[in-house]
């Protein structure tokens, strides 16, 4: 069998490319089935930053156009030195937000912005560098490694859905505030000279704010909805349950007067995606250390993803070919960081869509990829997510962040714990390890200020604490690649 024909002398479903109409409308659909998860990472990290509510509406528009672009790349290839050539819908890792989200509260504003994409940068680079050797390393990611790190992501990510819904901790919608009688009390005193310029009282006026009522029904209707369209949905509507959820809880809330829509009026109809919009990335070598160590998680995970696809559209993944689409996930992260945007990788839920619709054709993700870059280029798109009230990200955030958490545990399914005890331990402390952050948020510091970066990623603790367990009771054997086509093919919902 080759690229092209099967043996039978047939046209390859792969090569095959559909009339328009209906290429457009096969592209739609994987577009749709991955939206959700494609906007929800830009906002996550542009809040993080503390940006703009338009310079936020511009990371969601550049993300949008970088996914076109490496959608492209890793779908039609270009040779045999670039692309997996697979039907592969390429959108923002989560396994980078928890590092991302660490950088960004170290160094809010556009020069925290300019550090995060310089890591994304040099991140990409060494991507592109390390893709051929990355079969040498898997392992030492064994399915009780990758398993426990992406429950680590999943769990990691759960307090920013539930922060949505309830308020941030900090900030209008923190639990409590300042009894505005005893600040007036403090402001007198400082002005009398009677304390110390720089005191301040702490909250304790509960916040009206703060887990309102509505925010509950909100978040419960886009709960609700998801969990009755997973349910009772069939084919493409259950892979686009979070989106239409999104939808509804939008219009919810539009209805309730919390969406305002003079930014998105505003917003123009065309602009271009301008590389660099927050000024040339700065290179700090421990973000870029850190983002590489999640850009090797994410390569083993593709590599699994590739495989499980391969067999689902009967093309044997050869060595070069792997190293191809892992490549492409480098060059993808590249034009992220250029593109004011984050690391890329395959997005499993339109692998899925391939085995629930049969269509194998990889230009079906062409045009998905050429329908993303159009909406990039659409600023009212971007604008008009911004301006989604996070109290209906929240409600579909639970349930995105928390089937990541699911997609660790059918991995780690698989782990044999009965025979081998030692892959409790290494499930166990490993996971502790990432909570770390979570708990004890100050735990380092006392340490060197460089590497709160580090220390601040929970999903980073608990991958090198993997990674060193599994080495320390199982020895580095060698991986079974049937192995990784199964976790690759368990991984369908991040």
């Amino acid at each position: 069998m080759t690229d092209l024909t099967h043996s039978r002398g047939t046209l390859d479903p792969v090569e095959a490319v559909p009339p328009a109409p209906r290429l457009f409308a096969l592209g739609l659909q994987h577009v749709l089935v991955m939206y959700a998860g494609a906007i929800a990472v830009p906002l996550i990290v542009g809040r993080a930053l503390k940006l703009s509510p338009e310079d936020v509406a511009f990371l969601i528009s550049a993300d949008l156009f970088v996914c076109g672009i490496a959608s492209i790349i890793q779908s039609m290839g270009a040779g045999a030195w670039l692309g997996v050539r697979l039907p592969v819908m390429m959108g923002v890792t989560f396994a980078a937000v928890g590092p991302m989200v660490a950088i960004a509260n170290e160094t809010p504003g556009e020069i925290g912005a300019r550090a995060l994409f310089g890591a994304v940068i040099g991140a990409g680079i060494v991507a592109v560098l390390l893709a051929p050797l990355v079969s040498r390393m898997l392992r030492f990611f064994p399915p009780v490694v990758t398993g426990t790190v992406i429950l680590t992501i999943g769990i990691s990510l759960m307090p920013i859905g539930i922060n949505w819904i309830f308020g941030l901790q900090q900030g209008p919608t923190a639990p409590k505030l300042v009894d505005p009688a005893m600040q007036a009390w403090l402001d007198a005193q400082v002005a009398a000279g009677g304390v110390p310029l720089g005191t301040k009282i702490a909250a304790s006026v509960p916040n009206p704010l703060y887990a309102a009522p509505r925010n509950f029904l909100i978040a419960g209707v886009v709960l609700a909805t998801i969990l009755l369209i997973a349910r009772f949905g069939r084919g493409f509507l259950s892979n686009i349950a979070v989106l239409i959820g999104i939808v509804v809880g939008g219009l919810l809330a539009a209805s309730m007067g919390m969406m305002h829509f003079e930014k998105v009026a505003a917003a123009a109809w065309f602009a271009p995606i301008r590389p660099f919009h927050f000024g040339m990335p700065t290179f700090d070598p421990v973000m870029i250390l850190t983002m590489t160590l999640v850009m090797i998680v994410v390569m083993i995970e593709s590599t699994g993803m590739f495989l499980a696809l391969g067999d689902m559209v009967g093309h044997r993944i050869s060595q070069p070919r792997l190293a191809a689409g892992l490549r492409a996930d480098g060059v993808g992260t590249i034009l992220g960081g250029v593109f004011n945007t984050f690391p890329y990788t395959s997005f499993s839920q339109n692998v899925g869509l391939v085995g629930v619709t049969g269509v194998r054709s990889r230009f079906v993700c062409v045009a998905g990829g050429a329908i993303m870059i159009v909406l990039g280029l659409i600023p009212k798109m971007g604008a008009l997510v911004e301006a989604l009230p996070t109290v209906v990200l929240g409600g579909a955030g639970l349930v995105m962040f928390g089937m990541v958490a699911a997609t660790g545990v059918r991995i780690l399914s698989r782990v044999d714990f009965t025979a081998n005890r030692h892959n409790l331990f290494i499930v166990a402390i490993a996971i502790g390890m990432g909570m770390i952050p979570m708990i004890a948020g100050d735990f380092d510091q006392w340490l060197p200020r460089g590497t709160r970066v580090l220390t601040h990623s929970g999903i980073l603790l608990a991958a090198v604490s993997a990674v060193l367990l599994n080495w320390f009771f199982n020895g580095a054997k060698p991986v079974d690649e049937d192995e990784l086509r199964r976790a690759g093919a368990a991984a369908d919902s991040h």
